[in-house]
């Protein structure tokens, strides 16, 4: 059966603000954002959209779903991204298959999940 999905495409943090956490990330991830506006700052990354919204509440983020980002050394990028600032949330494991996954929350509570799988591959 085919499916009319195309796969993932964008994954939005909302922040409280948005110019400290575009520096953050910035600075976290070793790239610019390369849309830039007070409403929404969008980063490239490998391909996929990770954009910032500004929230001025930021309250009510929920845990119930998790984008995992792949990496080839979760543990390093954990490591790294902590020492940034950020907060444990998911300690690096093996899940099975070689598959190690590990996750932090960000400065504004959202929660950023890393993922080393080498079975996957894109498709194409």
């Amino acid at each position: 059966m085919k499916t009319p999905l195309q796969g993932l495409r964008t994954t939005i943090y909302k922040v409280d603000d948005i110019d400290k956490a575009k520096a953050w990330y910035s600075d976290v991830f070793g790239i610019a954002p390369y849309f830039d506006e007070p409403f929404y700052v969008g980063f490239n990354v490998s391909g996929y959209e990770l954009g910032l919204q500004p929230d001025a509440k930021n309250e009510g983020k929920t845990d119930g779903v998790v984008t995992y980002w792949g990496v080839d050394d979760v543990e390093d990028i954990v490591s790294h991204v902590i020492a940034k600032g950020a907060t444990s949330y998911e300690e690096p494991t093996e899940v099975g298959g070689g598959i190690i996954v590990g996750a932090v929350k960000d400065l504004w509570g959202n929660v950023i999940g890393f993922i080393y799988n080498p079975q996957f591959s894109l498709p194409g």
